[in-house]
């Protein structure tokens, strides 16, 4: 395993043009089909990063800005954000583009989490990441942020469950 890597060491682009399969009779393209294709690029980059088999551990809030149609090219941008001991979250942008007009929309933004796996299909420890620009720094300032929020958010359910007046 390798010690550290940098974020351009892992990132991945993917591009693919969305088909009639892909969309409703409206010609608008399923929000499942996008998310499928962040959490393929994601996986893609986490398994980049760490050389073993990765899974999804979550995927933080997604929001749709804008839809996609059929012939739209659908671009998907995923990097490493930060890294902790046996998981990290990967930031994913979505693009679509009109290949007749050229006109790019930002389609949606995501954070996901992944584990990776050993052997045995228990988590094992993956490389640290290396900052090396302003903008690595940034986005891993921000997930640091997302992380302890989300570690908040999951022991506020866990009590909830415990004790429903802390509901």
């Amino acid at each position: 395993m390798d010690t550290q890597k940098c974020t351009h060491d892992s990132s991945v682009i993917i591009s693919r043009i969305l088909l009639p399969e892909d969309a409703n009779a409206a010609g608008i393209v399923h929000g499942g089909v996008i998310m499928k294709e962040i959490d393929n690029a994601a996986g893609v980059c986490a398994v980049r990063h760490t050389r073993r088999i990765c899974v999804t551990a979550s995927i933080d809030r997604l929001d749709f800005h804008k839809p996609a149609f059929i012939g739209n090219l659908l671009t998907i941008k995923a990097g490493i954000n930060m890294t902790g001991k046996t998981s990290m979250e990967i930031g994913a942008r979505v693009e679509t583009e009109d290949l007749l007009t050229g006109v790019k929309t930002h389609l949606a933004s995501a954070y996901l989490t992944f584990v990776a796996l050993g052997e045995d299909k228990r988590p094992v420890a993956i490389p640290p990441l290396t900052l090396v620009t302003e903008e690595d720094f940034r986005r891993n300032a921000q997930a640091i942020a997302r992380k302890a929020l989300r570690v908040s958010e999951k022991k506020k359910e866990s009590e909830c469950r415990m004790d429903t007046d802390k509901c």
